[in-house]
């Protein structure tokens, strides 16, 4: 068994971000026969260059480099700062591009923000939406869901969701409103600090090909 040493292994989430984040990687020559998020192999590999791919839930991502499971990994700005692991954020890629919001049944809408003090926000984001709140002198009672987010007022589980948006179709299906932006997001390359270290020519490498391929890709 060949050392981990010379491997380089990279996380990439399942959904909406594996497709652009493979591509990307494919064009700096990071590939692997059956790379899909589809697989059910757990661990794809290319021998020949010595990559190592784990594709998981894209909530996972962050605690496979913060252990060390993943050498570095593609994930987005939202769940890495909800997340908060301990890990290098190396790369903006500029794509997977949406904002966090804060939104409401468009027939309850009240005047002001202050007027939803002491109500229920329903979130995939506690954390982030706790910062923001409180930066607002806000106290609110948060309730985590893992599904439809849009559901939480509907069903009179809260009076505002606080979720990722990029279009608003959804919001607009479901008469809700956006009342506020809360923070950007794009998709994000992060390390595991200690492999960054052991291993960090070859991620400076990786870093500076994918950075000369956006930057092209930029100026198009």
């Amino acid at each position: 068994m060949k050392s981990e040493m010379e491997y380089l292994t990279i996380a990439l989430p399942k959904g909406k971000l594996f497709g652009l984040s493979a591509d990307l990687l494919a064009k700096i020559g990071y590939t692997a026969e059956g790379l899909s998020d589809k697989s059910r192999k757990l661990i794809i590999t290319n021998e020949e260059k010595k990559i190592k791919f784990i594709v998981s839930k894209t909530a996972d991502v962050p605690t496979y480099v913060e252990y060390g499971a993943a050498d570095i990994g593609i994930i987005g700005k939202d769940v890495l700062i909800e997340a908060e692991k301990d890990v290098y954020e190396l790369l903006d890629m500029g794509f997977g591009k949406c904002h966090l919001m804060m939104a409401v049944p468009k027939a309850e809408k009240r005047a002001k923000l202050m007027d939803y003090n002491h109500t229920r926000v329903a979130t995939k984001f506690p954390r982030i939406a706790e910062k923001f709140f409180r930066q607002h002198g806000m106290q609110m009672e948060y309730i985590k869901l893992n599904g439809s987010i849009e559901l939480g007022p509907i069903v009179g589980l809260s009076e505002s969701i606080v979720d990722i948006v990029e279009t608003g179709t959804t919001l607009r299906e479901n008469d809700l409103e956006e009342i506020v932006s809360i923070q950007e997001a794009t998709a994000r390359l992060i390390a595991n600090r200690v492999s960054f270290k052991l291993k960090f020519d070859r991620i400076h490498t990786l870093v500076e090909e994918l950075r000369k391929v956006l930057e092209a890709e930029a100026a198009k």
